[in-house]
């Protein structure tokens, strides 16, 4: 069995094609729009072709051709999805100027038509609008009249990273299509997890913060720092040979910040503080647990009023080589670009050891229907 190609759209900073990359798929194209996130996948990423491009501009014959990649990836942001409105009911979901991401993405399958395709999004997606914006997508991906009598049989399920072996409570939907070919999702899924845990039997076990991040040594200025010893399955797994890993820069915090980090314990939040805290997020000024596994990894990591993610022993917030250990991210991916940049990459990332599930999932089923 050769190798199977790979596009990934809205390829962010790669967290997608590395799982994949790891399960030994090439990436042979990817698109992404944010000219500095897309250094960081340029460099973590050299043999693969990448468009640094509004997807609007690519998704035509000149620069996709049919039957060059197995599978498509990628998740559309969906702030258009929410937005929809009553002009899903008058046929326009595809025609709505808001939704031209995804029609970007559709766009590209019907050129490409590859065997499978995966896209990941929000578990909040299920629900948008009373759930006819999933319902459309659902219907779109499965109207023969989009793809020259071709179709693809759709199969969804919320993904929780903590059942993984990742050490975060992350949700998020996974939607499979496959070309002209059913599937049962779940014997899947249960298929795969038996052939993992045959070669690695510690992939789904547990993980807490602390054995997470507990081998990352103290912050540094330039972000380089060296590794102790691991003293867990999850550390050794990241790894890759690495001794020094990069990223590992503590914010700087004002005084104000300090203070009140200093009187949160493990598990306490904002509401220990004998003071109003102004902030959206019901975790603001959070500790994160050392035998728990950390909330969701958002693009404020940085910030104590963004969430849970203040460390579980220092009065700071977590590092971003600690924020990309929680999205399973391997020691020697590095992070390019502004800290405000880094932040949003890791954020947005799909985690490297979920991506690499999918990718197993993906090889099953094309191996099972050849």
């Amino acid at each position: 069995m050769g190798r199977y190609n790979v596009i990934d759209l809205f390829a962010g900073c790669g967290g997608f094609s590395v799982g994949f990359e790891q399960a030994g798929f090439n990436i042979v194209k990817a698109v992404e729009f944010d000219k500095q996130i897309a250094q960081t996948y340029l460099h973590n990423h050299k043999e693969t072709k990448l468009y640094i491009d509004d997807i609007a501009t690519v998704d035509t014959d000149e620069f996709f051709e049919r039957g060059e990649s197995d599978v498509i990836i990628g998740g559309p942001p969906c702030q258009g999805f929410s937005m929809a409105g009553a002009r899903i009911r008058n046929g326009a979901f595809l025609d709505d100027p808001r939704n031209y991401l995804f029609k970007h993405y559709v766009n590209i399958v019907k050129i490409v038509r590859p065997r499978m395709f995966i896209l990941e999004n929000v578990k909040g997606i299920l629900t948008m609008q009373k759930g006819e914006i999933f319902n459309e997508i659902l219907k779109t991906f499965s109207d023969k009249t989009l793809f020259d009598g071709d179709k693809y049989y759709l199969h969804y399920k919320v993904v929780r990273a903590v059942e993984f072996g990742i050490p975060q409570k992350r949700e998020r939907v996974v939607l499979i299509g496959m070309l002209n070919t059913d599937f049962d999702i779940d014997l899947m899924f249960e298929e795969v997890k038996k052939q993992i845990n045959i070669n690695n039997p510690h992939f789904f076990e547990p993980v807490s913060v602390w054995e997470a991040i507990s081998d990352i040594e103290t912050p540094t200025e330039s972000g380089l720092t060296t590794l102790l010893e691991p003293t867990t399955s999850y550390q050794k797994a990241l790894r890759c040979g690495c001794t020094v890993t990069t990223n590992h820069i503590a914010t700087e915090h004002n005084k104000r910040s300090c203070k009140r980090m200093k009187q949160i314990q493990e598990g306490e939040n904002w509401v220990k503080l004998n003071e109003p805290i102004h902030s959206v997020h019901s975790g603001a000024y959070g500790r994160l647990e050392k035998d728990k596994p950390a909330a969701t990894i958002t693009t404020r990591f940085d910030t104590p009023s963004g969430g849970r993610f203040i460390h579980p022993v220092a009065d700071r917030t977590i590092t971003p080589r600690e924020a990309a250990r929680l999205q399973s991210f391997p020691d020697n991916f590095e992070f390019v670009g502004t800290k405000s940049s880094v932040c949003k990459q890791i954020g947005n990332a799909v985690p490297p050891k979920l991506s690499y599930f999918l990718a197993n999932l993906v090889k099953y089923a094309l191996y099972e229907n050849n």
